[in-house]
């Protein structure tokens, strides 16, 4: 039991270095408008996506072309891993603003 003990803090150090190794990108909702609309990113790597909603409604950030969907709550920030993706366009969208929330990940 010991033993067991001794590897947890191993095994998060692990986990916490591969973390920091993610590169990591922003968006910004303001207006129900993602900024920037296009947002290029490696091929083949995964990334963070760092989501920040300035508006005072909530959000959707969703994606049914690298299968992401998080809740952006008014005025707060979330995360979300993508990938990795192949060299490629993919779409994401404000699934409560679809009239005005879209944008694209360039994968090159």
């Amino acid at each position: 039991m010991k033993s067991l003990l001794l590897g947890i803090p191993i095994a998060l150090a692990a986990v916490a270095a591969q973390a920091a190794d993610v590169p990591e990108y922003k968006l910004v909702i303001k207006d129900h408008k993602f900024q920037p609309v296009e947002l290029k990113v490696p091929a083949d790597t995964k990334i963070k996506l760092v989501v920040t909603n300035q508006d005072p409604t909530p959000s959707e950030f969703e994606s049914n072309e690298f299968n992401r969907e998080k809740i952006v709550l008014p005025n707060s920030t979330v995360t979300v891993f993508v990938g990795p993706l192949a060299k490629g366009r993919y779409k994401f969208f404000d699934d409560f603003h679809q009239d005005t929330g879209n944008g694209v990940l360039i994968v090159e």
